[in-house]
């Protein structure tokens, strides 16, 4: 487990509150102990001595192991509307999508995370997954699918095909920049990968 860096991760409490304090703490070492052993080889014991708590301590936060790894998952999912609510407050789809892979690659160690988190999913129980599953194709598919089909009708992307298309095509050109390691120059990458999907989406 020693060498695994995970970034601090955001809790739903109360900014500043002692709570918020000790939700992050517990995020922060249940996901460095998650990615590093995966979810079956982390127990509810670790976490708590990672943390420096009780395991009644702990549970006083999380229900149980699942709640816990789900509320890791909710705080990622946050960071990504985050994402494209900063990117709906640019003009034009240019600007939007160039706003929305910068964030990107600045929250790339919280992206790494949460891909990693994300593929453990199958170990939840049908219906918490089921919830999660859903609400991130509201959230974070559907939000970017939006941004594509309301430039679609500015007359900014061509209409030959949907935004469903188009948004499939854009993740799969950008998510190399934060599911693997970075390269020298991510951000000359992300432009250069932008200016591929937009060359082939622009009206000729």
């Amino acid at each position: 487990m020693r060498g695994v860096t995970v970034p601090p991760l955001h809790s739903a409490s109360l900014p500043g509150s002692a709570t918020e304090s000790t939700r992050e703490r517990i995020q922060t070492e249940a996901a460095r102990l998650f990615v590093a052993s995966g979810y079956h080889g982390v127990s509810m014991r670790e976490v708590a001595e990672a943390v420096g708590v009780t395991k009644p301590a702990l549970y006083h936060h999380y229900a149980d192991k699942e709640a816990l790894f789900l509320a890791m998952l909710d705080g990622a999912l946050a960071t990504l509307a985050r994402l494209v609510s900063h990117a709906r407050e640019q003009r034009g789809i240019r600007s939007q999508l160039e706003t929305l892979v910068r964030d990107l690659l600045d929250t790339a160690p919280e992206q790494r995370v949460g891909l990693q988190l994300a593929s453990e999913l199958r170990h939840i129980s049908p219906e918490r997954r089921a919830a999660f599953e859903g609400e991130y194709r509201r959230v974070w598919m559907g939000g970017l699918t939006r941004l594509l089909e309301e430039a679609a009708e500015r007359g900014e992307l061509r209409t030959d095909l949907p935004p469903s298309a188009l948004n499939r095509a854009l993740l799969g050109l950008t998510y190399p920049l934060v599911s693997g390691p970075p390269g020298p120059d991510p951000h000359g990458t992300a432009r250069a990968l932008l200016s591929v999907f937009f060359d082939g989406v622009t009206p000729r």
